[in-house]
């Protein structure tokens, strides 16, 4: 096969969950549901923040850039798909592609430091909460925030100069509903491996900066929970457990099906395990971040009471 270099015309194609016709429109109908359950519920989690004057702390602050960038993430992958069902054309042209790439590699990253953030305000607030205001003030999360976006940024750079210079085939099957930056890098025809030994000094060069926020998150837990360990109250411990277990579910349910994915994909030919897989990370913990925060937090609950109470019915 000859390689194809008119990229404004080349096509990828998604192979996505099932090409059964007859499923396509329960596929529209339950991601749609989906993105619009992760997209409101998402956004009434930014109303209540930014409406309730007690809400306006760090974790808060987190927890609203967290369901910002969740916003994000959802957008950058489901309209697309729900579009494609309903045109019945699974592809998307090269650029739109390498622009899908760029942006899942931006919010995950995004998404990545900020839970990592979000655990150490949580330590800083269980192990050290009289010097708390002192340490995580305004300035820092504002830092903190703005260094998670730039550092994230910085890694997809690489990545998208390495697409730019490579040549493509006619055969450009997706085995998921968006594009990735691994499944691009095996449809290449031109030779490669220049591009991955640029993946792998990218890789160990930002190995620091990607091992941090897991590493933290770990460290901050530990720290957490043996401070709790030693309070004398049984009821404080569980107070301490529960107001903690909303972020703790939440990291755990990103880092899971994050690592669920690519190691399914390891294991498996299948193009539709590898298409469920991929929608347990970018899809799945979207739309459950606003049920677990709200759900588990007397504060955020409240707060969307009072969001909800002021929507006016129509009878």
């Amino acid at each position: 096969m000859e390689p194809r270099n008119q990229r404004g015309v080349l096509k990828f194609i998604f192979l996505g969950l099932t090409e059964d016709p007859e499923l396509q429109p329960l596929l529209f109908s339950l991601f749609l549901s989906i993105y619009l359950v992760a997209l409101l519920g998402n956004l009434l989690i930014i109303l209540a923040v930014s409406s309730a004057s007690h809400l306006h702390t760090p974790m808060y602050f987190f927890l609203s850039s967290l369901s910002f960038t969740d916003i994000c993430f959802s957008t950058t992958t489901i309209p697309n798909m729900l579009v494609n069902i309903q045109a019945q054309n699974h592809s998307i042209i090269y650029i739109g592609c390498l622009t899908q790439v760029c942006f899942v590699l931006v919010f995950t990253g995004l998404e990545n430091f900020l839970l990592a953030a979000m655990g150490y305000d949580l330590y800083v607030a269980v192990c050290h909460p009289l010097i708390y205001i002192i340490i995580v003030n305004t300035r820092l999360c504002g830092l903190l925030s703005l260094l998670s976006l730039l550092i994230s940024i910085a890694n997809v750079l690489p990545h998208s100069l390495m697409v730019l210079h490579l040549s493509f085939c006619t055969d450009l099957e997706i085995p998921r509903f968006f594009c990735e930056l691994d499944q691009i890098l095996k449809l290449a025809c031109s030779d490669t491996i220049i591009n991955y030994i640029l993946v792998y000094f990218v890789a160990s060069f930002f190995f620091f900066c990607g091992g941090v926020p897991l590493s933290g998150i770990i460290f901050s837990y530990t720290q957490i929970v043996s401070s709790t360990m030693r309070m004398p109250s049984v009821g404080a411990k569980y107070k301490a457990f529960s107001t903690r277990g909303s972020h703790l579910s939440v990291v755990s349910l990103f880092f899971e099906t994050g690592f669920g994915v690519y190691i399914s994909s390891a294991f498996t030919h299948s193009s539709s395990k590898t298409a469920v897989a991929s929608v347990m990370y970018s899809v799945f913990p979207q739309m459950m971040n606003p049920f677990i925060h709200s759900l588990r937090n007397r504060d955020m609950t409240g707060a969307l009471r009072k969001i909800i109470s002021r929507i006016p019915s129509f009878k």
